[in-house]
């Protein structure tokens, strides 16, 4: 049977404008569902339904197919299902639809090769994603009305204790999966139905309870970042040009060079060696004179015809696994060194190949703090590591 993933990813939102494309811990919100949905390696397609341009080029930068959805099923009022009743008109091959929500940035491969199980080897016609709440519901009583509230799941004479008391599950909207026959009849949730019960800190859903801010520490804490456990960094990389600058020379009448650069960067690099991580910079062009003027302190390679050589020589010599390596680069020549690195970032007005390449996007521009907030993802991500090394 076909199993297709499908993300539904709208172009309108009433809250906050191209959500499903919004970088979230310098990933777009819908990348993160995404790779969960590649790595699980149980779909025989991966596809985003969308109305939009930019979401559709997002969708294809993450290997998703896309299914251009047409404007009966883009309107505020348009439900999921008819979404995904129009999805299966036009691809009679699937047999079976994994609706996965993009406003679940901590989903996992494991939770969906698990759900797959159920759906293909224990039949199943539908699975739906829960979570457990230890919550205490009291009835409504709307104003005006001359009533007292009423326990509806405790006896306030008799509290539970949380240990003691096992919840109740609901859904969190993470998943849906069902099979064509049950979608057809207007049902994503019937048949033989069965619920998978998915951990309370991998439940986040942006949509209802949750602001960006949280949901990046959610993420950077929770999140699923590839099938390899992440490493130590111990060297980061940097391009000279459109990173640690902003990429423009300035000529003075008597022909002299001058580039500009932002004081936070330097501060980032700073802190990196305080850490104990080696930054070293590239660069094309001959720029060994402002290097010289800056005073980074930091191992240089200039006129670097092929900058990912120079960054092999660099990692064998340091004795370093790719996972240890940290890059930010910024345009096509920086792309090799960028799916290497264990750890890879451009700045925000990057080259779009650049930007296909790297596993974060800063919100800064070149020369204007992108490499100390790459150095702040880094520290994220190192405490990430260290809290997995406790448990």
């Amino acid at each position: 049977a076909h199993l297709a993933a499908l993300v539904l990813a709208r172009g309108g939102s009433k809250g906050i404008p191209l959500k499903n494309i919004k970088l979230l811990a310098g990933v777009p919100l819908i990348g993160w569902v995404l790779r969960a949905a590649s790595d699980a390696g149980v779909f025989h397609s991966i596809w985003v339904s969308t109305d939009h341009d930019e979401i559709e080029k997002v969708a294809k930068q993450f290997g998703a197919q896309v299914h251009r959805r047409s404007p009966e099923v883009s309107q505020d009022s348009s439900t999921s299902l008819e979404a995904i009743k129009e999805f299966l008109n036009h691809h009679h091959e699937v047999d079976i639809v994994g609706n996965i929500q993009a406003t679940s940035p901590c989903l996992h491969p494991s939770d969906l090769i698990k759900v797959a199980d159920l759906i293909q080897k224990e039949g199943f016609d539908s699975v739906f994603s829960v979570v457990r709440r230890h919550q205490f519901r009291w009835s409504e009583v709307k104003k005006g009305e001359n009533k007292m509230t009423e326990p509806q799941n405790l006896n306030p004479a008799k509290r539970y204790r949380r240990q003691d008391w096992p919840g109740e599950l609901y859904e969190n909207g993470s998943f849906y999966f069902a099979k064509r026959h049950l979608i057809e009849k207007g049902y994503l949730q019937g048949g033989k139905m069965a619920y998978y019960e998915m951990r309370a800190e991998h439940s986040v859903d942006i949509d209802i309870d949750i602001d960006w801010p949280i949901a990046e520490q959610r993420v950077l804490s929770f999140g699923y970042f590839g099938k390899e456990p992440l490493k130590e960094v111990k060297l980061l990389v940097c391009s000279i040009d459109g990173c640690l600058t902003n990429g423009r020379i300035y000529v003075t009448e008597d022909q002299k060079e001058m580039v500009s650069y932002d004081y936070r960067d330097v501060v980032g690099i700073n802190l990196l060696k305080k850490r104990g991580i080696q930054v070293r910079l590239i660069s094309e062009r001959d720029c060994s004179k402002t290097l010289s003027a800056m005073q980074l302190g930091c191992i240089a390679k200039v006129s670097a015809t092929n900058k990912l050589q120079v960054l092999e020589d660099w990692q064998k010599d340091m004795g370093l696994s790719w996972k240890e390596v940290a890059y930010l680069g910024n345009e096509e020549s920086d792309v090799e060194c960028l799916k290497k690195a264990g750890m890879s970032g451009v700045p925000a007005d990057a080259c779009a190949v650049a930007q296909k390449a790297a596993g974060y996007i800063c919100k800064s521009n070149g020369g204007c703090g992108a490499v100390r907030e790459f150095a702040e993802h880094i520290f994220l991500l190192l405490e990430k590591v260290n809290s997995a090394r406790k448990q």
